[in-house]
Protein backbone atom coordinates (compact mmCIF):
# COMPACT_ATOMS: atom_id res chain seq x y z
CA UNK A 1 0.00 0.00 0.00
CA UNK A 2 1.45 3.35 -1.03
CA UNK A 3 1.11 6.26 1.39
CA UNK A 4 0.76 9.76 -0.01
CA UNK A 5 3.37 12.26 1.12
CA UNK A 6 2.03 14.99 3.40
CA UNK A 7 1.29 18.28 1.69
CA UNK A 8 3.28 21.21 3.02
CA UNK A 9 0.90 24.13 3.16
CA UNK A 10 1.79 26.06 6.27
CA UNK A 11 3.84 29.21 6.57
CA UNK A 12 5.59 28.50 9.88
CA UNK A 13 6.58 25.70 12.15
CA UNK A 14 4.52 25.11 15.24
CA UNK A 15 5.91 24.16 18.61
CA UNK A 16 3.92 21.99 21.04
CA UNK A 17 5.06 21.46 24.61
CA UNK A 18 4.02 18.74 27.06
CA UNK A 19 5.10 19.25 30.67
CA UNK A 20 3.92 18.62 34.23
CA UNK A 21 4.44 16.02 36.92
CA UNK A 22 2.00 13.49 35.46
CA UNK A 23 2.84 10.52 33.27
CA UNK A 24 2.10 10.58 29.57
CA UNK A 25 4.17 13.43 28.13
CA UNK A 26 6.26 11.18 25.91
CA UNK A 27 3.20 9.10 25.07
CA UNK A 28 1.32 12.23 23.93
CA UNK A 29 4.25 13.25 21.74
CA UNK A 30 4.58 9.76 20.26
CA UNK A 31 0.84 9.67 19.58
CA UNK A 32 1.21 12.89 17.62
CA UNK A 33 4.16 11.26 15.85
CA UNK A 34 2.04 8.26 14.88
CA UNK A 35 -0.64 10.60 13.56
CA UNK A 36 1.94 12.36 11.37
CA UNK A 37 3.31 8.99 10.24
CA UNK A 38 -0.20 7.77 9.39
CA UNK A 39 -0.70 10.81 7.17
CA UNK A 40 2.48 10.05 5.25
CA UNK A 41 4.83 12.27 7.24
CA UNK A 42 8.40 11.71 8.37
CA UNK A 43 8.98 11.72 12.13
CA UNK A 44 12.29 12.11 13.96
CA UNK A 45 12.40 11.52 17.71
CA UNK A 46 15.48 12.74 19.57
CA UNK A 47 15.52 11.44 23.13
CA UNK A 48 17.55 13.27 25.74
CA UNK A 49 18.63 11.45 28.91
CA UNK A 50 17.48 8.09 27.52
CA UNK A 51 19.79 5.36 26.32
CA UNK A 52 17.94 2.10 26.85
CA UNK A 53 17.16 0.21 23.67
CA UNK A 54 14.48 -2.00 25.28
CA UNK A 55 11.80 0.73 25.34
CA UNK A 56 8.80 0.34 23.07
CA UNK A 57 9.27 3.49 21.02
CA UNK A 58 12.85 2.52 20.16
CA UNK A 59 11.86 -1.03 19.22
CA UNK A 60 8.86 -0.07 17.07
CA UNK A 61 10.87 2.03 14.63
CA UNK A 62 12.06 -1.16 12.89
CA UNK A 63 8.45 -2.10 12.19
CA UNK A 64 7.43 1.38 11.06
CA UNK A 65 10.30 1.85 8.63
CA UNK A 66 12.42 4.79 7.62
CA UNK A 67 9.81 7.52 8.11
CA UNK A 68 9.80 7.05 11.91
CA UNK A 69 13.24 7.20 13.51
CA UNK A 70 14.29 7.35 17.17
CA UNK A 71 17.72 8.60 18.21
CA UNK A 72 18.94 8.42 21.80
CA UNK A 73 21.37 10.69 23.62
CA UNK A 74 21.67 9.42 27.15
CA UNK A 75 23.16 6.67 29.23
CA UNK A 76 21.30 3.59 30.39
CA UNK A 77 21.28 4.97 33.93
CA UNK A 78 19.00 7.63 35.35
CA UNK A 79 20.46 11.14 35.44
CA UNK A 80 21.16 12.68 38.83
CA UNK A 81 19.13 15.85 38.24
CA UNK A 82 20.80 17.77 41.08
CA UNK A 83 24.32 16.76 40.08
CA UNK A 84 24.38 15.63 36.45
CA UNK A 85 27.65 14.11 35.32
CA UNK A 86 29.91 15.55 32.65
CA UNK A 87 28.95 12.58 30.50
CA UNK A 88 25.24 13.41 30.84
CA UNK A 89 25.92 17.01 29.81
CA UNK A 90 28.06 15.90 26.88
CA UNK A 91 25.40 13.48 25.64
CA UNK A 92 22.70 16.17 25.88
CA UNK A 93 24.91 18.57 23.91
CA UNK A 94 25.41 15.90 21.24
CA UNK A 95 21.64 15.44 21.13
CA UNK A 96 21.05 19.14 20.48
CA UNK A 97 23.75 19.22 17.78
CA UNK A 98 22.23 16.11 16.19
CA UNK A 99 18.81 17.78 16.26
CA UNK A 100 20.24 20.60 14.15
CA UNK A 101 21.65 18.11 11.65
CA UNK A 102 18.49 16.01 11.42
CA UNK A 103 16.62 19.03 10.07
CA UNK A 104 18.53 18.57 6.80
CA UNK A 105 16.52 15.34 6.33
CA UNK A 106 13.35 17.48 6.46
CA UNK A 107 11.22 15.67 9.02
CA UNK A 108 7.61 16.78 9.16
CA UNK A 109 7.68 16.36 12.94
CA UNK A 110 10.65 16.61 15.27
CA UNK A 111 10.04 15.31 18.79
CA UNK A 112 12.57 16.47 21.37
CA UNK A 113 11.79 14.04 24.17
CA UNK A 114 12.81 15.15 27.70
CA UNK A 115 14.40 18.36 26.44
CA UNK A 116 12.43 20.40 29.00
CA UNK A 117 13.98 18.45 31.86
CA UNK A 118 17.41 18.53 30.19
CA UNK A 119 17.18 22.33 30.31
CA UNK A 120 15.84 22.41 33.87
CA UNK A 121 18.66 20.13 35.06
CA UNK A 122 21.18 22.34 33.23
CA UNK A 123 22.31 19.61 30.88
CA UNK A 124 21.53 22.14 28.14
CA UNK A 125 21.35 25.91 28.21
CA UNK A 126 17.76 27.00 27.68
CA UNK A 127 19.03 29.94 25.64
CA UNK A 128 20.68 27.53 23.16
CA UNK A 129 17.45 25.55 22.82
CA UNK A 130 15.42 28.75 22.25
CA UNK A 131 17.83 29.87 19.52
CA UNK A 132 17.57 26.44 17.89
CA UNK A 133 13.77 26.50 17.98
CA UNK A 134 13.62 29.98 16.47
CA UNK A 135 15.55 28.63 13.48
CA UNK A 136 13.29 25.63 12.72
CA UNK A 137 12.22 25.53 9.04
CA UNK A 138 8.56 26.24 8.29
CA UNK A 139 7.90 22.69 7.09
CA UNK A 140 8.80 21.04 10.42
CA UNK A 141 6.65 21.06 13.54
CA UNK A 142 8.30 20.41 16.90
CA UNK A 143 7.18 18.74 20.12
CA UNK A 144 9.01 19.33 23.40
CA UNK A 145 8.47 16.97 26.33
CA UNK A 146 9.59 16.71 29.92
CA UNK A 147 8.66 17.96 33.34
CA UNK A 148 9.84 21.32 34.71
CA UNK A 149 9.68 23.14 31.35
CA UNK A 150 11.52 26.48 31.55
CA UNK A 151 9.34 29.58 31.18
CA UNK A 152 11.21 30.58 28.02
CA UNK A 153 10.14 27.37 26.28
CA UNK A 154 6.55 27.71 27.47
CA UNK A 155 6.46 31.28 26.17
CA UNK A 156 7.87 30.25 22.78
CA UNK A 157 5.51 27.29 22.27
CA UNK A 158 2.30 27.63 20.25
CA UNK A 159 0.55 24.95 22.27
CA UNK A 160 1.22 23.93 25.87
CA UNK A 161 -0.31 21.04 27.79
CA UNK A 162 0.41 20.52 31.46
CA UNK A 163 -0.09 16.91 32.49
CA UNK A 164 -0.97 16.74 36.17
CA UNK A 165 -0.53 13.60 38.23
CA UNK A 166 -3.65 12.75 40.18
CA UNK A 167 -2.45 9.24 41.04
CA UNK A 168 -0.12 6.69 39.49
CA UNK A 169 0.53 2.97 40.00
CA UNK A 170 4.04 3.90 41.23
CA UNK A 171 2.33 5.42 44.30
CA UNK A 172 1.26 1.89 45.28
CA UNK A 173 4.74 0.50 44.70
CA UNK A 174 3.90 -0.98 41.31
CA UNK A 175 7.03 -1.11 39.16
CA UNK A 176 7.29 0.16 35.58
CA UNK A 177 5.58 -2.21 33.17
CA UNK A 178 6.67 -3.17 29.67
CA UNK A 179 4.44 -1.49 27.10
CA UNK A 180 3.04 1.05 29.57
CA UNK A 181 5.97 2.90 31.15
CA UNK A 182 8.64 1.68 28.70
Amino acid sequence: MKIKKMKKSKKKSYIYLFTGNGGGKTIAALGLGLRFYGQGGKVAVVQFMKGRKNIGEFKVQKKLGGRFKVYQFGSKKFVNLKRPSKTDKKLAGKGLEFSKKILKRKPDLLILDEINLACAARLLKTRDVVLFLKDIPADTDVVLTGRRAPRELIKLADGVSIIKKVKHPFDKGIRARRGIEF
